[in-house]
């Protein structure tokens, strides 16, 4: 990565410290089952930044900030990299719909409080940061250096669409995660959820809570995601500051889009298919990159409007189940 973009790497991860300390340790210190109304305005707060940030995006290009935007092999105007920021950004924020799925039956599982599904949430999602800027910095390597790598990418997408269109309803083993059953061989695990902690040292051994175990269920789950997010993301840019900008909006708005979406996941009944028709246009379009251009503005306008029509297709299908249900009573 070139020196002058490193600067604004450290600037962007300041500021998410900044907004996760302010989350954790001001707005939410207390533990308290989120409102849908507080969810409400965390999801409008963590939109408005994302699209104030597409703007700077666009500045940020357009002028070369630091030199930005002007790698040899990557040259961007402004135009080009606020599309394709706002691309990768729904894109992933769509994908991360399907990660509320997951929590739900994770957090049913294991008999979470509503009022601990936040604070698990918020050091999953920090973990989930942690884990996609290093999946990015491989996948950006390994392009820079194999660029045959973008068809091996492109067809995990085509391959993990066509699952997710087939897939039946989520499940989730704990029992079967390796990760768990190592944490359950070496420390001992407490029952409840009282303190609301990941370790309690009783009796002078330290003890490992329900808690924990939640949160490396959720972080593993989010591996698997991220497998399909990432390369996603890399179909519509190979700049990784675009990429990881992108991916980090779309999940630091996560959690609030979980409290405002949990209790109506099952109205969106064909959002599935239409998350799976997008893995698979954005794999063909990597894997045909080489033979037919396919503009941002296209992939762009046919990936909205497929969730688009989705969401609407789903919303019309419950309404009209609930009017039967109403006209049969």
């Amino acid at each position: 990565m070139p020196e002058n973009e490193i600067i604004w790497f450290i600037l962007f991860n300041a500021f998410i410290v900044v907004m996760l300390a302010l989350d954790l340790g001001v707005f939410n210190r207390k533990a308290h089952a989120i409102s849908v109304k507080e969810a409400t305005v965390w999801s409008v707060v963590w939109v408005t930044l994302s699209l104030c940030f597409n703007v700077v995006v666009y500045f940020m290009y357009e002028n070369h900030w630091f030199g930005i935007g002007t790698s040899e092999h990557l040259r961007l105007t402004g135009d080009e990299a606020a599309l394709q920021f706002f691309t990768g950004y729904l894109i992933e924020k769509a994908l991360s719909v399907d990660n509320i799925f997951v929590f739900i039956v994770i957090f049913s599982y294991f008999g979470v409080p509503a009022k601990y599904q936040h604070k698990i949430l918020f050091w999953g999602v920090l973990g989930a940061l942690i884990m996609r800027s290093i999946f990015i910095a491989a996948g950006s390597a390994l392009i820079y250096r194999f660029e045959w790598i973008l068809y091996v990418f492109g067809a995990i997408l085509v391959v993990s669409g066509w699952r997710m269109m087939f897939q039946q309803e989520t499940e989730v083993h704990p029992e079967k995660n390796v990760f768990i059953r190592l944490a359950k061989k070496f420390f001992p695990v407490t029952t409840g959820y009282e303190p609301p902690t990941f370790f309690r040292r009783i009796g002078g051994k330290l003890h490992i809570t329900p808690m924990l175990l939640v949160l490396i269920t959720v972080e593993t789950t989010d591996v698997v995601f991220a497998v399909d997010s990432i390369p996603a993301v890399f179909a519509v840019t190979r700049d990784p500051f675009l990429v990881y900008s992108s991916n980090v909006f779309a999940i630091l708005g996560l959690r609030a889009l979980y409290f405002l979406l949990a209790g109506v996941m099952t109205s969106f009944h064909y959002l599935k298919y239409g998350l799976s028709i997008v893995l698979i246009f954005v794999g063909v379009k990597m894997l045909i990159a080489d033979y037919v251009h396919v503009p941002i503005s296209i992939s762009l306008v046919t990936i909205g409007t497929i969730l688009g029509v989705s969401v609407m297709a789903s919303l019309v299908r419950t309404k009209r189940q609930r009017h039967d249900t109403s006209t049969h009573r």
